[in-house]
């Protein structure tokens, strides 16, 4: 019996570094979103076309949720975006996030009186990204709208282009 069970034990263990083995293979070849990324994007239509140093940083959750967070968010103060992201093709994906905009102000003034950085509404992003072979970058297009407080559309919004770098050891 326990020269059966050493077997069997022996066997599991091989299954297991198999399986793990193959996981970490594919996770290194894969054309998966899943991970870390780096990116800088330039809006050419809309509010935020005159902004021409805005950089991204995403994280694609496996389960399909996602982080993004911009080197803008303190100006003004605006927490990270939040959203969904699905596989739509071969290495081409689509994602749709949310962020909230705070109302801008011209006087520290104001912004005392509003007792701080008050909500101004939310935008949706839309953007759809095809990795490289290799997975570790990618191309996208993405579109913005904005939406007032009461979910009202706004003007502002527009289109924008973007590259990416997975971040990796």
């Amino acid at each position: 019996m326990s020269r059966h069970f050493a077997a069997l034990t022996a066997f599991a263990l091989w299954a297991g570094s198999i399986s793990a083995s193959c996981l970490a293979q594919a996770a290194e070849s894969s054309d998966d979103l899943v991970g870390a990324w780096r990116g800088a994007m330039q809006f050419t239509t809309g509010a935020f076309a005159g902004t021409k140093d805005l950089e991204l940083m995403y994280a694609f959750a496996a389960g399909g949720t996602m982080t993004e967070s911009s080197n803008y968010d303190a100006a003004p103060p605006v927490p990270p975006a939040y959203g969904v992201w699905r596989r739509v093709g071969m290495r081409r994906y689509e994602a749709k996030y949310q962020f909230f905009q705070t109302r801008p102000v011209t006087t520290a003034d104001e912004l005392v009186k509003a007792g701080g950085w008050a909500p101004n509404g939310y935008g949706v992003i839309t953007q759809t990204f095809t990795l490289s072979e290799d997975g570790k970058t990618f191309e996208s297009k993405a579109t913005v709208e904005l939406f007032d407080k009461e979910g009202k559309p706004m003007a502002g919004g527009g289109e924008a282009t973007a590259q990416g770098t997975r971040i990796g050891f």
